[in-house]
């Protein structure tokens, strides 16, 4: 019994490690885009792909609408395969690619500038505190 005990905690043990090295990942490879957004798209993406890899993750998908990125990373194998998106840009309140508005712009403050899921990387939140 305490085997299987010891065994559950490892198991979800490594299913936290795994997600935080995706959104680690996702949170610097749409850094990396938006940085090198005016080398064009296919520039960018190829960058965030860099990143991505050093931080061993696997770049799946990478958008670049002007200065924003929005890139989505996966990270583990198996059962513990973990896919996360992150964007990044200016802190200017720019929209989201698919024309809506940003969830904080609603509230008056500007739009995220990072973050991966609920929780940027730095763990304060999607966006720039007002």
């Amino acid at each position: 019994m305490l085997c299987v005990v010891f065994g559950t905690v490892l198991a979800l043990g490594h299913a936290v490690v795994v997600r935080h090295r995706a959104a680690g990942g996702a949170d610097l490879a749409a850094l990396a885009a938006a940085d090198h957004w005016m080398e064009g798209g296919t520039a960018a993406c190829e960058r965030a792909d860099r990143v991505a890899r050093a931080q061993n993750a696997r770049l799946v998908r990478c958008a670049v609408t002007g200065e924003v990125s929005d890139v989505s990373v996966t990270s583990g194998r198996g059962p513990f395969a973990v896919e996360v998106r992150a964007r990044a840009g200016p802190a200017g309140g720019v929209a989201p690619p698919t024309g809506g508005a940003a969830p904080d712009a609603v509230a008056g403050r500007p739009g995220p500038v990072l973050g991966a899921g609920a929780v940027g990387a730095a763990g304060l939140g999607p966006g720039p505190v007002p």
